[in-house]
């Protein structure tokens, strides 16, 4: 015999239960597999078959009765179909549990956020202003400034990189670079008798020795008797450390007009200690590596395309005497 309940339990399934005595009956194992099989015509049963067994359709019983069945009589299987939601607990949760990664998200922001402002007011204030404009008359220039120097007649700007000649010495290049926002093109200038330590702060008198270093690669402002790529003239080029430098990056400093100090509007030349050659640019330019980018080197001659404006850079003010 086979009873059939179906009810609507708390978690919102439905459920079936079943009690069969005849071995032979299988399980029916969702509600739209029950339909069909109750409503499915059958073929009336022999008369032999019917002495043996009787099918009987009942209506729903009252819970009671399976309970009874489950303990008192044959093996009881329940199937099980969702109809809606599992559960309601996920409702239930508290609102830090619903909503946690949010407020962890906001809370990363926040810390990202202030650190970037402590590291912006912290910044030396001498390095974090504006450069100085070309433009600017006057200005007195000092050790340890950091100053892209310019070629008067071209407007190229003194140009280094780690990238070495292809011929001569083989050292790192120094070039003339067309671009003014370029990082490439920033010298620290300092005393030659300075050992490698800048004294910085302290006015550029004219006829002083002074040596530039690369900002980016550290090396100084190099010449010797190397023949130059493009028109065979001295070779420049940047050779050393911040612990290596000998007196072929010596350059003497040379003010056109009256001035004693140097100052960012004068025209200026440097000459080399040890060929005597003027640091020297023309518009003849590199077609490889360096394409776009002219020839700097140095000529024996002082001629008037040899001359060189301070321009963009970091200006340090004057150290006040003691």
């Amino acid at each position: 015999m086979i009873y059939i309940h179906v009810s609507n339990n708390p978690r919102g399934s439905i459920s079936f239960a079943f009690n069969s005595e005849d071995p032979n009956c299988n399980a029916i194992g969702s509600y739209s597999e029950l339909r069909h099989r109750i409503e499915a015509p059958t073929v009336a049963p022999s008369a032999h078959q019917h002495q043996h067994s009787n099918l009987t359709r009942r209506k729903s019983a009252p819970a009671s009765a399976f309970a009874s069945a489950s303990t008192s009589g044959p093996t009881r299987i329940v199937y099980r179909e969702s109809v809606g939601p599992s559960s309601d607990s996920d409702l239930n949760l508290p609102f830090w549990q619903k909503t946690w990664f949010i407020v962890l998200l906001l809370a990363m922001a926040v810390s990202f956020f202030g650190l970037a402002i402590f590291l912006l007011l912290t910044l030396d204030s001498d390095y974090a202003s504006a450069p100085v404009s070309a433009a600017s008359e006057g200005v007195q220039i000092t050790y340890g400034s950091v100053i892209k120097l310019m070629h008067e007649k071209t407007k190229f700007r003194l140009h280094s990189h780690d990238v070495p000649y292809g011929s001569g010495s083989g050292q790192q290049s120094v070039t003339g670079f067309p671009n003014v926002d370029d990082a490439n093109s920033y010298w620290v200038y300092c005393e030659a008798y300075s050992r490698f330590i800048c004294k910085a702060r302290d006015t550029i008198k004219g006829g002083t020795l002074i040596r530039l270093q690369h900002m980016r690669t550290r090396r100084w402002l190099h010449s010797h008797l190397h023949a130059s790529p493009i028109s065979g003239n001295l070779e420049v080029s940047c050779f050393g450390s911040d612990g290596e430098s000998d007196t072929g990056d010596y350059w003497k400093l040379e003010i056109e007009g009256s001035g004693k100090t140097w100052r960012q509007d004068q025209r200026i030349r440097l000459r080399h200690v040890d060929t005597g050659g003027y640091l020297h640019s023309h518009d003849k330019k590199y077609t490889r590596i360096a394409g776009g980018q002219q020839e700097v080197c140095g000529v024996r001659e002082k001629r008037p395309d040899n001359v060189w404006l301070a321009a963009e850079g970091v200006y340090l003010p004057i150290a006040e005497s003691k």
